[in-house]
């Protein structure tokens, strides 16, 4: 890591898991002698911005105040999705980094240091959708559990599809098949290729059925 250069400024490049390169962290130099920090990550796009190791020695660096300028080629590389992504930014922006994104042509600081206005109205208007959709999803949630709980499928496993029981269990009729085979001395093997269960399956039903006194 390089915590303790004082780089300035940083670049962000996210690669697919599928690149043959791998993640690196790599002192560039401009033409006209400027350091920056190129960062080089490689990971899966289903890893939140903060969850991926060179991701979050970003955000570190940029809270330490090690750097004040991030430039990656599309806000894209900033998070699993638009709500990553969002977070990301703000944290970002909260933490006085300017973000210069190419593809989108942004930046989220003027050249005088004065905070991008529409950028900060984007950003807040983001964050009251993104704060509804939580509601919304929260109410859906409440929603489901109180219809499973007068269901009663949801008091016994938290809403998950109740357990069966034995009965339950040893009718289901490929069951009730290989519990017929191995009542007739049949072996576990045969008895579960008979029936068409996996012999996993076959075994259990063996021991359920001993436990339940209907094979000894």
């Amino acid at each position: 890591m390089y915590k303790k250069i004082k780089l300035k400024a940083a670049k962000y490049i996210k690669l697919e898991v599928s690149d043959q390169n791998g993640s690196r962290q790599t002192i560039k130099h401009r033409s006209d002698g400027v350091r920056y920090l190129e960062v080089v990550e490689k990971c899966s796009h289903n890893i939140p911005f903060q969850n991926r190791e060179l991701g979050n020695n970003i955000i570190k660096l940029s809270s330490s105040g090690e750097i004040d300028t991030l430039i990656i080629d599309s806000i894209n590389c900033l998070g699993k999705d638009g709500q990553d992504i969002f977070k990301t930014i703000k944290t970002l922006m909260d933490l006085n980094v300017k973000i210069i994104a190419k593809k989108e042509e942004l930046e989220t600081i003027s050249e005088n240091g004065e905070e991008n206005k529409l950028m900060k109205t984007v950003i807040n208007i983001m964050s009251s959708i993104y704060e509804h959709e939580k509601d919304i999803k929260m109410q859906k949630q409440i929603q489901g559990i109180n219809i499973a709980k007068r269901k009663g499928a949801y008091k016994y496993n938290g809403g998950n599809k109740p357990k069966l029981s034995y009965k339950e269990f040893i009718s289901k009729m490929k069951n009730a098949n290989c519990l017929k085979y191995l009542k007739k001395g049949e072996s576990i093997r045969k008895a579960a290729k008979s029936s068409g269960l996996s012999l996993g399956t076959a075994v259990k039903i063996k021991k359920l059925a001993e436990l339940n006194g209907d094979l000894k």
